[in-house]
């Protein structure tokens, strides 16, 4: 699992902040990853300012995609 936060998301405090918020995020999912699976996460600029509960909300919606993408690559 990995973050990728750009210098477009902020200063480098805004920056950690985001990666900390997706980490406690992704913590609570990471059963719901499927095994051996690989993660990258991309905070985009609007990242800086959601709410938490906000990007659990995008990091579960796509979530849900890649895995419904994942599971239709290996049909």
């Amino acid at each position: 699992m990995g973050f990728v936060v750009a210098k477009s998301v902020g200063n480098a405090v805004v920056r950690n902040r985001v990666k900390r918020r997706l980490r406690a995020v992704v913590s609570h999912r990471i059963d719901q990853l499927p095994d051996g699976g690989r993660l990258v996460v991309r905070a985009l600029p609007a990242a800086a300012e959601m709410e938490s509960s906000a990007l659990a909300t995008d990091f579960e919606r796509a979530l849900a995609g890649a895995t419904r993408r994942s599971r239709a690559g290996r049909r």
